[in-house]
């Protein structure tokens, strides 16, 4: 089982990518709790040049609330990353986490629908760019 969802975007330019992407979860119900530069991180911390790549921490709040409920330490596994990463000068790979192939590992039957429906809404996400 693939444990992400991915789409290449032609021809964009990154920042506004982020911006789409951003606005697509939002549609689907997700905010976006953290943002993570790891180009930015690379440079400052081990002086390494890095394509452009973040990490944006999503989080749908009704969805998290019931993974919580069903299961005290899936915490660990919020919020459902996406990534947005420039693979060359005319491509860009936005990527998404597949919830049901993370919470296999977990073995809670009250989450296998929770991460269904949270998979599904990613992959508009994916649909919208």
């Amino acid at each position: 089982m693939n444990y992400y969802s991915n789409k290449l975007i032609k021809h964009g330019h990154f920042d506004k990518v982020i911006q789409k992407v951003t606005e697509a979860l939002k549609e689907e119900g997700f905010g976006v709790l953290t943002e993570i530069d790891v180009r930015d991180t690379f440079k400052k911390k081990i002086d390494v040049d890095f394509r452009p790549y973040k990490i944006l921490g999503a989080c749908n709040p009704q969805f998290a609330y019931k993974a919580l409920q069903a299961e005290d330490k899936i915490g660990t596994m919020l919020p459902c990353n996406v990534i947005v990463q420039q693979t060359d000068v005319d491509t860009i790979d936005v990527a998404v986490v597949d919830p049901v192939a993370s919470m296999q590992a977990v073995g809670n039957k009250d989450l296998e629908s929770i991460a269904g429906e949270v998979r599904d809404r990613l992959k508009r996400v994916l649909e919208k760019l």
